[in-house]
């Protein structure tokens, strides 16, 4: 087993414990582990089909319902940001969007997480989720990032942990359902992907469900410091995957 191999396997099994606990992260986690040593466009594709597949095996196995009038704006949102992002997607420059999201993170996600009187975010209705889910969709297109925002915007809002879990869930769900086809019609998943599927699913699948089953015993407080935790370390993750390039071609 040659060393790409075991970064993919690493990587798949790590994201998918996440993804499995927290209900999104799969491309956060991956791509900390593949971006250094993975082709971006495969990359992508893997992180897409594992998010994905975590979303499938999260759905059969976490259940929870939904309420379609919460969940709706973020779904329409993301259906309109998500070609955005493809459109965009072939003159991305990769490293600036890894370097302003991994600030993002790093600076708001400690600051939630050690403020211990956060006040909600009440206004705004479904006009603003829908432009975060937008946002959501967008950032999709560059690697399954679905859930970032969404679960960002769901934690300032002050929901309670499965009523954010239902909403971050069946969110992924759509969008990365959206997000695979799109990447079938425009040849970033080919026949050539199909053997690396084959590694990362059942890398992914025990890990999967022992996060998933891990959620179901934690508390509200306990949920709340492991979302926001995935989501500071994803941001150092980009941060450092990104920064030293930006500084090398300043100098």
């Amino acid at each position: 087993m040659d060393a790409q191999t075991l970064i993919i396997i690493a990587g798949a099994a790590t994201a998918g414990f996440v993804q499995g606990l927290s209900g999104f992260a799969f491309g956060m986690v991956s791509m900390s582990f593949w971006a250094w040593t993975i082709d971006p466009r495969l990359a992508a594709a893997m992180a897409v089909f594992g998010s994905l597949t975590g979303q499938i095996i999260a759905a059969v196995t976490v259940r929870r319902g939904f309420d379609v009038k919460k969940l709706a704006p973020f779904v329409l949102g993301g259906l309109l940001g998500l070609p955005m992002g493809l459109l965009l997607l072939p003159q991305l420059d990769v490293l600036m969007f890894k370097a302003l999201l991994g600030s993002l993170l790093v600076v708001a996600c400690p600051a939630m997480m050690f403020s211990a009187q956060l006040p909600r975010i009440t206004r705004g209705g479904r006009i603003a989720d829908g432009l975060v889910g937008a946002g959501g969709g967008f950032m999709g297109a560059f690697g399954g990032f679905t859930g970032v925002l969404p679960t960002l915007w769901c934690t300032l809002r002050g929901m309670e942990k499965d009523s954010q879990r239902a909403i971050i869930q069946n969110f992924n769900l759509a969008l990365l359902a959206v997000t695979f086809a799109s990447y079938i019609a425009t040849g970033v998943i080919t026949t050539a992907t199909l053997p690396w599927f084959a590694i990362v699913a059942p890398a992914m699948l025990i890990p999967s469900l022992l996060g998933a089953r891990l959620y179901i015993g934690i508390s509200e407080a306990t949920f709340r410091k492991v979302v926001l935790g995935l989501l500071t370390a994803s941001g150092v993750a980009l941060l450092v995957g990104s920064v030293p390039g930006l500084l090398q071609r300043l100098g």
